[in-house]
């Protein structure tokens, strides 16, 4: 059997594109457990409340674009993502938080240039998994990526020697 380390390497060489960290939750580590009811709507309220109240809050609008992600509303996502970016000023966990969301709604468009911007200041206020995505989206890294993972696939299970 593997160890944690060791399940987290393969983890992260297999599947690139997840996020990784300390705060990896391996199988056999517990499962994780939702306490909250699922109830978007509510939260959408709260998050409208919240910003009527205080509308220069950018975590607020960071909040609610994740309610609307979740929802499906992309482009209302994305003007709340861009609202806390300004409202934060480009500073700080919030935008951070902003920036790597933001980052992966640009990539679901195929707005390369733009998310890997996003990435970039998000991996410069410390986010690691922006971070790897600014390398994953090197195209030579992106290459070196895949052809290991291949590697590692046929070390892991070998194809059958033809004859």
């Amino acid at each position: 059997m593997a160890s944690p380390r060791d399940q987290a390497v393969l983890q992260a060489i297999f599947n690139p594109n997840n996020p990784f960290g300390d705060d990896l939750c391996l199988e056999g580590e517990g499962e994780l457990t939702d306490d909250e009811s699922g109830d978007i709507d509510a939260a959408m309220e709260a998050f409208d409340q919240a910003i009527a109240i205080i509308p220069e809050r950018a975590s607020a609008y960071n909040n609610r674009a994740q309610a609307l992600r979740l929802k499906g509303d992309n482009t209302g996502a994305l003007s709340d993502l861009n609202k806390a970016v300004e409202l934060s000023e480009g500073k700080g966990r919030t935008a951070c938080q902003a920036l790597v969301q933001r980052g992966l709604l640009y990539r679901l468009n195929q707005q390369d240039p733009e998310a890997l911007h996003d990435f970039q200041q998000a991996a410069g206020l410390g986010n690691k998994f922006a971070r790897k995505q600014v390398t994953l989206m090197n195209p030579y890294a992106a290459l070196c990526n895949r052809m290991l993972a291949e590697m590692m696939t046929n070390v892991i299970k070998p194809e059958p020697p033809s004859v």
